[in-house]
């Protein structure tokens, strides 16, 4: 097993609280006026502006250009030691997210306001709370802007050719790997961090070293998803909202985190594995199922 039960319990309590708050945003996004006079879920404008003019067919392939380029680009900036740069890129990517999440329940003002008083804490201040509990609305602000420009064809493709380049970026290229490391050593991490002990212990515990007798802190070990691994999965959920219902996309995080959860049974201690091959498998599972239900109904 890769972490405690404790570790694991959490992980999946995060996901699972990260995919239905995110869709009960994109839900509130929906235009239902609108959507009872054209027959289809139509969606209201985003507080950030338009959202970009792709077609759902191929929009799957933009997203995945832009994934590759942003890597590629972070790659360069951790190489090069740009940490401010990168801490200021984070920064604008969580402000504009937690702008779109925010505004789906509070007005645009104040949720503009929230998003970038959390944005500044959690890049310039950051603790295990404002980590884990900004990265519940950030997914969701994300797929706000991304479901409405795709279909269960074109996001299925987008889902398969993640889990593959996930599977090459961990076990051959391995620069994910390298990745997480330098943004958890930055501390401007985008996914969830479960330390092993409580904030407090990991903060107070110290240990003396013999040649200086000056306090060194204790390193705890830490359990991490990226944020991919819980975006993705937020998507699919969501573009089954809109094509084909709403309890369809509740059913399916279920079968996102059974991909998860099998992936952290099956792990090894301090080893690394993409976890999008797994959650994939469970989200194309999951609407394998839903298809079912549906013809028997």
């Amino acid at each position: 097993m890769k972490h405690s039960y404790k570790v694991t319990g959490l992980l999946l309590l995060f996901f699972m609280l990260a995919q239905f708050i995110g869709l009960a945003i994109i839900y509130n996004y929906i235009d239902v006026s609108k959507s009872e006079e054209t027959g289809q879920t139509e969606f209201r404008d985003l507080p950030i502006g338009e959202r970009p003019p792709l077609e759902e067919k191929t929009s799957y392939i933009p997203i995945i250009i832009t994934i590759i380029v942003g890597t590629i680009l972070m790659l360069f900036l951790m190489k090069h030691r740009f940490m401010i740069l990168w801490k200021v890129w984070f920064l604008l990517a969580v402000v504009l997210s937690l702008t779109v999440a925010f505004g789906a329940f509070i007005p645009v003002l104040f949720a503009g306001i929230g998003a970038v008083f959390f944005g500044f804490w959690k890049i310039f201040r950051p603790n295990f709370w404002v980590q884990n509990l900004t990265e519940l609305f950030i997914y969701g602000g994300l797929a706000a802007i991304m479901v409405p420009l795709l279909n269960v064809l074109s996001v299925s493709i987008l889902l398969v050719l993640i889990a593959i380049y996930d599977a090459y970026a961990v076990w051959k290229s391995k620069h994910m790997i390298t990745l997480a490391q330098e943004q958890t050593k930055a501390k401007v991490f985008a996914g969830l961090v479960i330390p092993y002990e409580l904030p407090k212990k990991t903060v107070s515990k110290v240990k003396k070293t013999s040649r200086t007798k000056t306090p060194a802190p204790i390193k705890v070990r830490t359990a991490i998803l990226g944020g991919g691994d819980i975006g993705f999965p937020l998507i699919f959920a969501g573009v089954l909202l809109k094509e084909m219902g709403l309890w369809q996309s509740l059913v399916l995080p279920f079968f996102a985190m059974a991909g998860l959860a099998y992936l952290l049974w099956l792990g090894e201690k301090d080893k690394f594995y993409p976890a999008m091959p797994f959650i994939g498998a469970g989200c194309f599972v999951g609407l394998g199922v839903i298809w079912l239900v549906q013809y028997l109904l």
